[in-house]
């Protein structure tokens, strides 16, 4: 620590506030605003501000670092992203060693393991190369809900369902907090597509935003206490995120109990005065207009200087939490193989088997493989912007079948490799991380390379490649739907393989949900294996020969068209005439626009299941879907009691009735009595995984109903209200695969306070 005035308070010797009365008016608005971004082309007005003493650069290619105040001990506290694990720069200027981090798979597969302990232990390992890179706090996790296929960032997020995103970014964020390190939950709230994210007006109602939008994150805010929580770019029912009393003093630190300190997303809002008072204390990644407008209303008292104090004693009091603060040495070198092998054991634990036709998997021992498809040798591990990672390698489906014992065509191989830096040459790779990434196109294998590759080989595998990221949202065609040559390729190679009794797979390496619908019937198996990471290749294939049983399920809705999404009719939304020269001036050129949630509760399952059931909608694979090379019965469903009072225990037995080891999820949704409030047919109120059963090995899970899993938010009383009647517990494989039912009564109506 540098050496302090001792008739100076000093943070930690001190109150807090103490060393804030101490502060400056020019110090306490160096420590509301960041230190600023070199990025080239900045208006000035964004440009970096002129601060005290500070640690920029101390670990390059962080996201952001705070001012320090040595003078009353303060030290610098330094931010990276991201969800997917640790961004900073691989190379330094004053060194010759590189500082890779690995490459987590992304938010939606671990979603779709649908296991606590799992999530835990990546974020402990994220949080734990953290800490040895010198980075204090980690942007990270992202919780925002997949509220239509297209959104650009949905494969940082979670799920559709508000439940699994809270209890897997508790648990993600427990992981890493573990460590010392903390974490900023983002993006607080409704940051659910990038058309104009930074100006665009959400309007949607009060039950819907805290039923489906804030409900993961009072979850994750009452189960793991992040010290940071980050808002979004966009407003939501004309008021910017960052800007909200309501939303973050009312909701997120009276009614929830949030302690830590509340960040906006980088450059985001537009009025610094409105951003501090309502409660957002840390402004990044700060800039000479913030620090010259937040002076000046300071001394024209526009500005209370209690606000000040107030969000500055909530940044001191996680300073104190922070490894800078504590002196730690850390070291530069994290253990990168470690964290490799949590990478690949995680990732093809929330790999989902959508089909597998005739017990195609698992693959024979000495399987001779045909890779098609450009991502079997170029595999995404995942989304650009804030979810990138520079790692060290990614290892390809060829490379990790070939690690795994099998073969795979050479030639074809070469024709493919060839291909991709022929296309690469021409279109060359983007050096900006946050930029989004162009798509290889197909390569069109010939009739003659088909054929004898068909008689060469003993399986083909087609990998189905998407790239995610910020700043865009995917477009339907070559985004949720197949291009015409990806369906050309399937077709071809289908039609090759079957004439030759051969089994074709498919593997889906993507972000986000594709259609299938059209093309299912066409192959043997699907294995969704999503961005998974660095250690890709290995993963795939430790599922492909049997290694690991899959036991991932669908977090997220795999529709048959778009149509079916509830949200489909006004996305991404529409743009305005600018009203005022704020939404003239916006960032990145976005247009003033607005976008209404009149889809309500109705999200994901909640609404697509209930059409499904009516055939006007056609759901391909539901929420909570997935297949496992063994089968489990479910029986002797118990309720602890048949009349509700306080809390409700369940539970049920689960028995590995098939030939191998494997884990089952088990999902228990809700079915209300009918009242004049609209419910969905069935929620999601809790869920479980086994351990690993062997055969014919049985388990007991257990859930816990509260009266909270009971209510629906009364906007007009602004309070949680819970119906009287007959509710029914559902016991399911996924959410269209119900094997148990049990009722229960409530009585009388009751109220909960928010």
């Amino acid at each position: 620590m540098p050496s302090v005035d001792k008739k100076l308070p000093k943070l930690g010797e001190s109150t807090i506030a103490e060393v804030v009365a101490a502060l400056t008016a020019e110090e306490k608005v160096s420590l509301l605003i960041g230190t600023g971004m070199d990025f080239p082309g900045l208006p000035p007005k964004l440009q970096a501000p002129v601060v005290g003493s500070t640690q920029k650069g101390r670990v390059p290619g962080a996201a952001g670092s705070t001012c320090a105040v040595p003078r009353l001990g303060i030290p610098s506290i330094v931010m990276a992203d991201g969800p997917a694990g640790v961004r900073i720069s691989p190379t330094r200027k004053d060194s010759a060693e590189s500082f890779f981090c690995t490459a987590f798979p992304i938010a939606t597969l671990l979603a779709s393991s649908w296991d606590i302990e799992l999530v835990k232990n990546v974020g402990r390992a994220m949080g734990h190369e953290a800490k040895e890179y010198g980075v204090d706090i980690l942007l990270a996790p992202a919780l925002n809900i997949h509220r239509i296929p297209l959104g650009g960032r949905n494969f940082e997020y979670y799920s559709e369902d508000p439940l699994v995103s809270g209890k897997i970014a508790a648990a993600m964020t427990n992981g890493v907090q573990s460590q010392g390190v903390g974490t900023s939950v983002k993006h607080l709230v409704a940051n659910n597509h990038e058309w104009n994210r930074n100006v665009i007006n959400v309007k949607v109602d009060q039950r819907a935003l805290r039923e489906i939008y804030l409900k993961g994150f009072e979850i994750v805010i009452k189960e793991s206490n992040p010290w940071t929580v980050m808002t979004s770019y966009n407003k939501v029912n004309g008021v910017y995120t960052s800007e909200s009393y309501e939303l973050l003093s009312t909701i997120l630190r009276e009614q929830w109990g949030f302690s830590g300190f509340v960040v906006t997303d980088w450059l985001a809002g537009r009025d610094p005065v409105a951003q501090l008072k309502a409660g957002n204390d840390l402004l990044m990644p700060g800039s000479i207009y913030q620090q010259e407008v937040l002076l000046e209303a300071i001394k024209s008292g526009e500005l209370d200087e209690s606000i000040c104090d107030r969000d500055i004693e909530n940044i001191l009091g996680i300073i104190l939490k922070c490894q800078a603060f504590q002196g730690y040495q850390y070291s530069n070198r994290p253990d990168l193989i470690a964290n490799a092998e949590i990478c690949r054991s995680s990732a093809s634990q929330g790999m989902v088997l959508l089909r597998n036709s005739d017990k195609a998997l698992p693959v024979k021992e000495n399987t001779r493989f045909g890779l098609f498809g450009t991502a079997s040798y170029a595999m995404i591990t995942g989304g650009t912007g804030s979810g990138d990672v520079n790692k060290a390698y990614t290892v390809s489906l060829a490379t990790g079948l070939r690690a795994a014992g099998f073969t795979c065509s050479d030639a074809l191989e070469s024709c493919y490799q060839e291909f991709i830096a022929t296309e690469k040459s021409r279109n060359p790779v983007s050096t900006d991380a946050f930029m989004p990434r162009v798509a290889l196109p197909e390569y069109i294998i010939s009739e003659e390379q088909l054929f004898d590759t068909t008689l060469q080989t003993d399986v083909a595998v087609i990998t189905i490649g998407r790239h995610s990221g910020e700043f865009v949202d995917r477009q339907a065609v070559g985004g949720f739907y197949l291009t015409d040559e990806e369906k050309n390729l399937i077709r071809k190679v289908s039609t090759a393989y079957r004439k030759q009794s051969k089994k074709v797979l498919v593997i889906l390496n993507i972000g986000g949900a594709v259609e299938t619908a059209s093309w299912c019937d066409q192959v043997d198996a699907i294995l969704i294996a999503w961005q998974p990471g660095q250690e890709a290749g290995h993963a795939v294939a430790d599922i492909l020969r049997g290694k690991v049983n899959p036991s991932g399920k669908l977090a997220t809705t795999f529709a048959s068209r778009l149509e079916d999404y509830p949200s489909f009719g006004n996305f991404p939304g529409v743009t305005l005439v600018a009203r005022n020269e704020e939404e003239k001036s916006a960032a990145v050129g976005d247009k003033a626009a607005e976008i209404e949630y009149n889809d309500g509760i109705a999200v994901g399952y909640r609404a697509i299941n209930a059409e499904h059931k009516t055939e006007s909608a056609t759901v391909f694979f539901p929420f909570g879907f997935g297949l496992s090379y063994t089968v489990f019965n479910y029986s002797n469903l118990q309720l602890s009691n048949n009349e509700f009072e306080s809390d409700l225990t369940v539970s049920v037995d689960i028995t590995n009735t098939g030939d191998v080891a494997g884990r089952e999820i088990v999902q228990l949704y809700l079915s209300a009595p009918s009242h004049d409030r609209v419910k969905p047919v069935a929620e999601l109120k809790g869920f479980n995984k086994t351990g690993l059963l062997k055969p014919q090995q049985s388990q007991t899970l257990s859930f816990t109903i509260g009266l909270a899993d009971l209510s629906s938010f009364d906007p007009v009383q602004s309070l949680w209200v819970v119906e009287k009647g007959c509710y029914v517990i559902k016991i399911g494989a996924s959410s269209m695969d119900i094997r148990l039912e049990a009722n229960f009564n409530k009585v009388a109506a009751s109220q909960l306070s928010v």
